[in-house]
This record gives C-alpha cells, structure tokens and sequence, in this order.
C-alpha cells in the first residue's frame, strides 16, 4: 500500500483531481466525509456534543445543527479545545479504519484540505503529498459559482495557509490553472510516478523481508 497526501487551498480544485485519481484506480479516503459521518445521529460523538454543548446543538430533526454547533463551540478557547476533544479522536479513528480497509496493494489517497495546517494529519508520514493549486482570483471565481460570496470565500482562504506552506511539504504540485484537459495529462503523469513509488517501496520491502 502507498499512502498518498492530497491537499490544497479552498477552490483549488483537489477535489476534481481526487476523482480524477479515483478513475486511475486510487482509493480515496475523505477527511471532510470522515468528519460528517462521526456526527451523524447514532453516533456517540454526537452524543458528546449534545452532552457538552446541549439540545441547542440539535435540528429539529435530531441531526446535527452545524452552524448552531460553530456559535458554540467557537465562542471562546476552551469551548473549541474541548470541541475538538471530541471530535478528533473519533475523526481520526474512522479516517485509520478505511485507510486500513483498502487493499495491501492500493494507492490510498488521503484527501485532506487541511493536511499543512494539522500537525496530526502530517504525522501519519505520507511517503507522497500531493499539493493541488490555482490562482487566487480564479478560486475566487470557482467558488462565486458555487454561490459563496466573494467576501466570504477571502476570508475562508485568509484562514489557510499561504500556497508556499503548502508548497514546502509538497513532494508533487499540480497547477490547475488550465482547462481539464491539461489537468487530466498533470494527473496522468503524477499517477504513472505514484505506480513506480509503489513499486520502488514494494520492492524495498520485498528486500528487508528477504533479509529477515
């Protein structure tokens, strides 16, 4: 198995080359999906927060109030630690648990859009980060479509890290700048390297077990 890191600043488009990598025959582990089905109703962590945080944290269909639960549990330092408290333990366990599911010969790809900003998520030593960019206004523009205001989208990319942190711990960066064509050929060559990484590690590994 080769485990791969896919990041990237909001409206960069990791999530297209995410699919895209899919197609090739990756298995794509999605951080912002893990940490959605945690908090489902029946889950014990939405339990905790109901129990921390209270019934207010709750729609009126038992699912969880997202916005409700960010007025919270962002109102000061120790409401957002002990958020966190909750909810990392369990993000990180589901996370571990279908990366382990994948086949011994997969390429698993981590899609993590805050990977530079978590030392956590860091800490699983990706052999492979993979970094997806694009100008800034063209982000903007993606997001616009989406129909996030402009405002809002800066303030969310002012709250990430800047393109270069991202790029200091980049092993491959993907410039989605262009049409999909080209993004198409950028991934086409990033997945012929992710096979011979895989195939240099099993070889590696094939070795030391050899030696044994």
């Amino acid at each position: 198995m080769l485990l791969v890191g896919l990041t990237g600043g909001i409206g960069s488009g990791k999530s297209t080359v995410a699919d895209l990598l899919v197609r090739r025959g990756a298995v794509v582990v999605d951080a912002d999906a893990v940490a959605r089905s945690v908090v489902e109703r029946g889950m014990p962590a939405l339990a905790a927060l109901v129990e921390r945080f209270g019934e207010a944290v709750l729609g009126a269909d038992g699912a969880l109030d997202r916005p409700k639960l960010a007025e919270l549990a962002f109102a000061d330092e120790q409401s957002r630690k002990d958020l966190e408290a909750i909810t990392h333990p369990a993000i990180n366990t589901e996370f571990l648990s279908q990366m382990q599911a994948a086949p011994a010969d997969a390429i698993v790809v981590c899609d993590v859009p805050l990977l530079a900003e978590s030392e956590q998520a860091r800490g699983r030593g990706y052999p492979v980060i993979v970094v997806v960019e694009a100008p800034l206004d063209l982000r903007l523009g993606r997001l616009e479509g989406r129909g996030v205001p402009r405002a809002d989208a800066a303030r969310r990319m002012a709250a990430q890290v800047s393109d270069e942190e991202r790029r200091a711990i980049a092993t491959h960066v993907i410039d989605n700048s262009g049409d999909l064509d080209a993004l198409e050929r950028q991934v086409d060559d990033l997945w012929t390297d992710l096979l011979r990484i895989k195939a240099e590690h099993e070889a590696k590994a094939d070795k030391q077990t050899a030696g044994e």
